[in-house]
């Protein structure tokens, strides 16, 4: 049985005049059967002339340029038309006749440059073709050559028609795949954002803290371990970024988990922040990006206490349930105020982003009692 799909797959490797071979050969073929001969198009009252060897080269003439008619469409309509008019002038009126609409929607469809000039060319030569069979007495009059000419206008707007449709196609097929390269630019962003600010903030914490501590070695070996600690997290997560953006990468991207929330609060209080970490209920057995976006969020909101607030109380605080994830993570003292507003921006306006994406809600600002706060709502279970 003959696998259709592989077979078109490799009649389209071929070159646009191989696979435009077989129509032109067979209007060629038609136009000499007998049953055929001297019942195509009419123009005129020019008398009808028996099948001779000139009448092949006619045909031939007319057919055989459609395999030009995407390659070279202004050539193939060049000779289609030469074809018609010496098919109508001569008197064989051959069913090959029906190749010119055909090659005026071609060029229609796939000419790119001088198509006004070609338009008015064209239609010199057709006034030019209508006058010389006016002249041989023809009783069409002008109506009859009007409708002509307007059957023949209709193919190349149907093949101008075409021609846009496709273009059209182009752009939204370009604009789908700049959106897409753009939203993929800024999700690297964020996960280097994220990465990146959380294990560097923290080393440069610990590194400042190590300052003090010349005079406990005990301690300051702890604090240089948690560098070093720090460091290979950052080199790891960045060689894994650095991987899916090799195109023969194939692995899995690791999403960050609530399940990773202890190992995030433990590497905060080794950095030297005060985090109480609290959890209620059991994450949804399907929460699709959920339980990455919360992790991101506690994630920045620590980065966020360490950078601008050391050493001030933290709470963390994650509920899973009513098939959402609550975040709320809060810093006591009045440093935490600029939590919010130090840095780029980057950080909590993309987790804004990232929490909408998913149809949650975000907020983050000083509390009344000096402090900062962090909360995000997110929908749990089919997010994706």
């Amino acid at each position: 049985m003959i696998d259709l799909r592989r077979f078109t797959d490799r009649w389209r490797r071929f070159d646009v005049t191989v696979r435009d071979a077989p129509l032109a050969l067979a209007f060629a073929l038609a136009s000499l059967l007998p049953a055929l001969r001297n019942n195509g198009t009419q123009l005129g009252d020019v008398p009808t002339r028996p099948m001779d060897a000139l009448a092949v080269a006619v045909v031939t003439l007319e057919c055989l340029p459609l395999i030009l008619r995407r390659r070279w469409p202004v050539v193939s309509l060049g000779l289609v038309a030469l074809g018609f008019a010496l098919d109508q002038l001569l008197g064989y009126h051959t069913a090959a006749g029906t190749v010119l609409p055909i090659a005026l929607i071609s060029t229609g469809a796939h000419l790119e440059r001088f198509r006004w000039p070609t338009v008015a060319v064209a239609s010199a030569a057709y006034v030019a073709l209508a006058v010389v069979l006016a002249r041989a007495g023809a009783s069409e009059g002008l109506t009859g050559f009007v409708t002509f000419f307007l059957a023949l206008a209709l193919a190349w707007g149907i093949g101008a028609w075409l021609r846009q449709s496709r273009a059209a196609e182009a752009e939204r097929r370009r604009h789908v795949a700049e959106t897409t390269r753009t939203a993929e630019r800024t999700r690297i962003a964020r996960e280097l954002h994220d990465v990146v600010t959380h294990h560097v903030t923290a080393m440069v914490v610990q590194t400042e803290a190590a300052r003090y501590l010349t005079s406990s070695p005990e301690r300051l070996d702890q604090a240089l371990s948690a560098i070093t600690d720090s460091g290979r997290r950052a080199i790891a997560d960045l060689r894994h970024l650095l991987d899916l953006l090799n195109p023969e990468h194939h692995a899995e991207p690791r999403s960050p988990s609530a399940g990773d929330l202890h190992a995030l609060v433990a590497r905060t209080r080794q950095a030297g922040q005060p985090v109480e970490f609290t959890e209620e209920g059991a994450p949804a057995e399907e929460t699709g990006s959920a339980e990455a976006t919360a992790y991101r969020v506690v994630q920045e909101a620590l980065t966020n206490a360490l950078k601008y607030a050391h050493g001030s109380r933290t709470t963390v605080h994650v509920r899973h349930g009513g098939g959402e994830i609550t975040v709320e993570v809060g810093t006591d003292g009045a440093g935490a105020r600029t939590t919010g507003v130090g840095g780029s921006g980057r950080g909590l306006a993309g987790l804004r982003d990232r929490v909408g994406v998913l149809g949650g809600e975000f907020t983050a600002g000083a509390r009344d009692d000096g402090g900062f706060l962090v909360r995000a709502r997110i929908p749990a279970g089919g997010a994706s």
